[in-house]
């Protein structure tokens, strides 16, 4: 969380503090409060302040103008605001100062006045301020190390605020109450506020299919099994990469899409890739990290049937048999079986769509070893029984119907619409090489 902001006032401007306060309540409610315990009651006690949520200090009479001056000296206050009438500035409680000494010291702003309190406020409004949904149960490491280690790296730049993900509670949802607060008291200044998604690919997507369209940036700090979306963009896989990724601040924007109403960031797989997914037990993930999703795949390969499907890309129609269907809209060279192109290109405004028409277990293994390749060389695959296609929209239905996989997330409808979204989503990203070389 952001170091406090210290509030104080002396008995004849009790109330023009408290309205200014009130005046100011929208963008102090983002922000952590700190006052002495008499001031503390005036706000408890005015209607118009009693929501606001204030730590407590001592009492002046009990020296708490020098328990304030202490955390200013220990760099725990962001600002110090003190409404103090002037004829009594220098002769009484709380010391005016010992204060200016400290505020002086620690080199932080002192606001005496509404005037001077609103610049400071202002300054607050247009900093950059992240706001850090954190999984504690994402990867195998400790995420109590994880999460000091972040905001050691984040928090001598920016403000974060920490909001843990539950399992009673999805994660779009709490970002989606995030949006709300950021879109009321930032509405002016969007661009200096971010959301920062830490976790594995499940949380990024939650996170991400919430803040779609918003125009709000999302940064990613993937502390997950496969870390699929961060690897095709670029973004570093660990912590420090990803902490420095995000203070650089460089911003690139990437298409999103949907599948009927879900969101998709990365890729929605039917047949092969679904059942891949589905083995792929959080016991494998824990014990064997990626490998688990290799080990899947061989065990998918042998039991995996063709079905047949239908096909409509951009208004143009197809039916044919198939062993797997792939539409990516982001994806690493692992996720082989988009690899149709050899890459997929993030902001292009089209999915693209790879189709295994392989019936037999060589052949299936063929086509994978031609999908690897292609991923490799980075040029579109030769071979016949891979039908590779890019479109804005395409409507996908299968008999029998399939498990389907969003963004690593097993679901089942038939049929499924997808369309892309071009641009839609705003993403914290490190300077490709081209840039980082101007």
């Amino acid at each position: 969380m952001p170091s406090p902001v210290a509030l104080l006032a002396s008995g004849s401007r009790v109330e023009t503090m408290l309205a200014w306060l009130t005046k100011h309540h929208a963008s102090l409610a983002g922000l952590p409060l700190l006052s002495t315990a008499d001031f503390a009651a005036h706000l408890r006690a005015d209607p118009r302040t009693s929501h606001l949520e204030v730590s407590e200090l001592n009492a002046l009479v009990d020296c708490g103008d020098i328990q304030l001056a202490e955390r200013v000296l220990a760099g725990e206050v962001s600002a110090v605001v003190f409404f103090l009438d002037e004829a009594a500035a220098l002769t009484t409680t709380p010391d005016l100062r010992l204060l200016l000494r400290a505020c002086n010291r620690a080199d932080i702003p002192l606001a005496l006045n509404a005037a001077s309190a609103d610049l400071a406020l202002r300054g607050f409004a247009h900093g950059r301020m992240a706001h850090l949904i954190f999984n504690p149960v994402a990867g195998q490491g400790d995420p109590n190390a994880d999460l000091a280690l972040i905001l050691s790296l984040l928090e001598p730049q920016l403000l974060v605020n920490v909001v843990l993900t539950r399992v009673d509670l999805d994660p779009a949802e709490q970002t989606r109450d995030l949006i709300t607060m950021i879109q009321t008291r930032h509405a002016s200044a969007t661009g200096s506020v971010m959301i920062v998604a830490s976790g594995g690919d499940g949380t990024v997507s939650a996170v991400a299919g919430a803040v779609i369209g918003t125009g709000i940036p999302l940064a990613v700090i993937p502390r997950g099994t496969a870390n699929a979306f961060s690897s095709a963009l670029g973004i570093p896989t660990d912590v420090v990469g990803a902490c420095a990724t995000i203070l650089a601040g460089h911003t690139l924007e990437v298409d999103a899409a949907r599948c009927n109403d879900t969101p998709m960031i990365l890729l929605a797989g039917l047949g092969f890739e679904a059942g891949m997914v589905d083995r792929a037990t959080r016991q494998m993930k824990n014990m064997l990290g990626p490998l688990a999703y290799v080990l899947a795949g061989a065990q998918q390969l042998v039991s995996q049937e063709s079905f047949h499907a239908w096909l409509e890309l951009d208004g143009h129609s197809y039916e044919l048999e198939a062993a797997a269907i792939t539409i990516a809209n982001v994806a690493p060279a692992t996720s082989v079986l988009a690899q149709g192109f050899g890459q997929v290109i993030p902001d292009d405004g089209l999915l693209e769509i790879t189709i295994a028409t392989s019936l037999s277990q060589l052949q299936g293994l063929q086509a994978l070893a031609s999908l690897t390749a292609s991923a490799v060389v980075g040029s579109a695959t030769q071979r016949d029984d891979l039908l590779c296609m890019r479109a804005r929209q395409i409507v996908v239905s299968t008999d029998p119907p399939q498990k389907l996989v969003i963004d690593g997330e097993i679901l089942e409808a038939n049929p499924l619409t997808f369309t892309c979204l071009p641009r839609a989503l705003t993403l914290v990203t490190p300077l490709a090489p081209a840039e980082a070389g101007r």
